[in-house]
């Protein structure tokens, strides 16, 4: 049976042809999605910020306190943890995959509004959506920019205050091999769409500042030529190149299954896209460093990514140390 079209395909591809700016927000399974003109967008209680470009004026936010904050986490228990892992590497030993990206959610308590996290973390890509969640994501998804397509894909962290912890990460076995299995799935999925595909630049290093510590992580760059009209098959094309491979892992459809039963729920809105079509040119962006709201209570959801040469431990701690606001006092 030939799976439904997702909902959004047919928007992206029809404000794609006339050359209408619109945002779009897909979520990780491709069921639930909004693609919808910059005014609608607004309307709605939904802000971006790409690059620096955004979909608000300074003065929106200018009543919001700059006063010092708190920002405590509460992790998932080892032992859950623990479960979700040994099902992960049972289907690694067998070869159902080689890399599967593992995501929890930490509840957390702080006195920032959404609001006040929106506007005061740094980081490339930021979204508000109503009091429902925030997002200030690090990773870059596809680029599109005269023609050509990027992809940036982000795996690998290390805390940057560590002795030479740039020759650390850059030398790590399992983090290379992590690093590159991404890498290979993401140019696999780029000719699915463009031809010309090749590796611009392989793990180079981003710095991030946090309310916690400084963080390195490695990216890679890949790129490839669309055909004249792309803008035309926005939304086809976005349906061939998700979900986003550096948050789920390879091979692709056969690691969703087990992301499935290892995570228990669907992941929603976390670890799926958004960005921006300006007419010509599209920026978009992984939805991770993510905080939703559930009744009550906050959760940040994080993960890495595993292989069999992961240590429990390690890609624990790993989990929680991805919990923090790019915030500096």
């Amino acid at each position: 049976m030939i799976p439904p079209e997702p909902n959004y395909v047919s928007l992206m591809n029809q404000y794609g042809t006339k050359g209408t700016p619109f945002l779009f927000i897909i979520d990780f399974e491709q069921v639930n999605s909004l693609v919808l003109p910059l005014e609608k967008a607004e309307e709605q209680g939904i802000f971006f910020e790409i690059k620096g470009k955004n979909n608000f004026e300074e003065n929106d936010f200018l009543c919001l306190p700059k006063n010092d904050f708190f920002f405590d986490k509460t992790p998932i228990s080892f032992s859950l943890y623990q479960k979700a892992f040994e099902i992960v590497q049972k289907n690694l030993q067998y070869g159902n995959s080689f890399l599967l990206n593992l995501t929890f959610p930490t509840e957390i308590r702080t006195n920032l509004s959404f609001e006040e996290i929106f506007t005061r973390s740094q980081a490339p890509y930021k979204l508000l959506f109503q009091d429902k969640f925030v997002l200030f994501s690090p990773e870059s998804f596809v680029r599109i920019q005269n023609g050509k397509i990027s992809t940036f894909p982000m795996k690998g962290t290390i805390d940057a205050d560590l002795p030479k912890a740039s020759a650390q990460i850059l030398a790590n076995p399992k983090e290379f091999a992590e690093h590159a299995t991404i890498v290979d799935l993401l140019r696999n999925d780029l000719s699915r769409v463009a031809k010309n595909v090749s590796v611009k630049r392989f793990r180079y290093l981003d710095r991030i500042q946090t309310n916690q510590r400084n963080l390195l992580q490695v990216s890679s760059e890949i790129e490839g030529i669309l055909s004249a009209n792309y803008a035309q098959e926005l939304g086809n094309i976005f349906a061939k190149l998700l979900p986003a491979g550096s948050v789920s892992g390879a091979p692709k459809n056969k690691t969703l299954e087990i992301i499935r039963e290892a995570e228990g729920k669907p992941r929603g809105f976390y670890t799926g896209i958004f960005g921006y079509f300006d007419g010509q040119n599209l920026d978009s962006a992984v939805m991770i460093r993510f905080i939703e709201r559930e009744k009550e209570q906050l959760f940040f959801r994080s993960g890495g990514g595993i292989t069999a040469q992961s240590r429990l431990e390690t890609e624990y701690d790993e989990l929680i140390q991805k919990v923090y606001l790019p915030i500096v006092n």
